[in-house]
């Protein structure tokens, strides 16, 4: 891929009282370039494939800042593997006023770019920062029913005692009780579409760690949750990347949210919910958001 060299740095930034380990993606050759801002799925982290998009948004010109939340991997936080909503879409605000700050960087450029859950996080953070140029949601998570339709009744019964243990240890004060993040089908877990585990673990580096499992007190959070419904307030440009055979976030609500944004974009792919980070699927994607962000970060 032909475009500029591109420096990594890694960054880090407070967020209440911990910090998001980031890595920024500068252009080499460009001064003052427009930044985008990359978060990622359920209980991933940003060494599962976001360093690739970054790396090719830079390439084209524009800054990435690819960062981690609070309670995963390298950013710190405890407990470890608190997957809290309220606490990730305060990360994205912090990694916004971050960006704003710095100097190698056009604070006044910005745009987000989210995949899955945080495809989810990136429509409302976009309706709530309306100084932003474009976002970017990416098979996003958008609606809490339509997913646990997706796991089905029997799946979301068998993680009831589990959340209900972790509920009582939030009370208690003691460790959280953890469950499984992707199980194969009929297993104990949060996803277990056929392509969720293997989906998860093709994403993770050789020589990489990812833990599988986040506190289970989230799952009846993620039920109530519709980020989707913040579409209808996203005042830039915003481009829904959507995978017509996705198991995890069913198309058919993320394309009825898409159509409520005033200046949504749609792209559709031949592909499942794990397919559009590797191989082909990646390049189709990776060049759709390249040409989105370029026209409207003016890159």
């Amino acid at each position: 891929m032909s475009g500029h060299t591109v420096t990594r740095h890694d960054v880090g930034f407070d967020s209440a009282c911990d910090t998001c380990a980031a890595w920024l993606f500068i252009p080499d050759g460009v001064a003052n370039p427009p930044v985008v801002i990359l978060g990622h799925g359920l209980g991933a982290t940003r060494e599962m494939g976001l360093d690739a998009f970054a790396e090719r948004f830079a390439q084209a010109g524009i800054a990435a800042l690819a960062f981690t939340y609070r309670h995963f991997g390298d950013s710190t936080g405890q407990p470890r593997q608190l997957l809290s909503i309220k606490r990730q879409l305060a990360d994205w605000d912090a990694a916004i006023a971050h960006v704003k700050t710095r100097t190698d960087v056009d604070g006044t450029r910005v745009a987000v770019w989210g995949s899955s859950f945080g495809g989810g996080h990136a429509i409302i953070v976009a309706s709530r920062h309306p100084e932003l140029r474009a976002a970017v949601s990416q098979c996003p998570f958008t609606d809490g029913i339509a997913s646990a339709r997706a796991l089905g009744p029997v799946g979301t019964m068998r993680l009831l005692p589990t959340v209900g243990r972790d509920v009582l240890a939030m009370a208690t004060r003691r460790d959280p009780v953890l469950i499984t993040l992707a199980g194969q089908p009929g297993s104990k877990a949060l996803m277990t579409a056929p392509d969720a585990l293997p989906g998860y673990l093709a994403l993770v580096p050789e020589g990489g760690a990812f833990v599988n499992e986040v506190a289970a007190r989230v799952a009846p959070t993620i039920t109530r949750h519709r980020p989707g419904k913040a579409a209808k307030d996203v005042r830039m440009p915003i481009l829904f990347c959507i995978c017509d055979h996705d198991s995890v976030t069913p198309p058919e609500e993320t394309l009825a949210y898409a159509r409520t944004a005033p200046r949504g974009e749609v792209k559709r792919y031949d592909a499942g919910h794990f397919d559009i980070y590797l191989g082909a699927p990646f390049e189709v994607v990776v060049a759709d958001q390249i040409d989105f962000l370029s026209r409207h970060l003016e890159a």
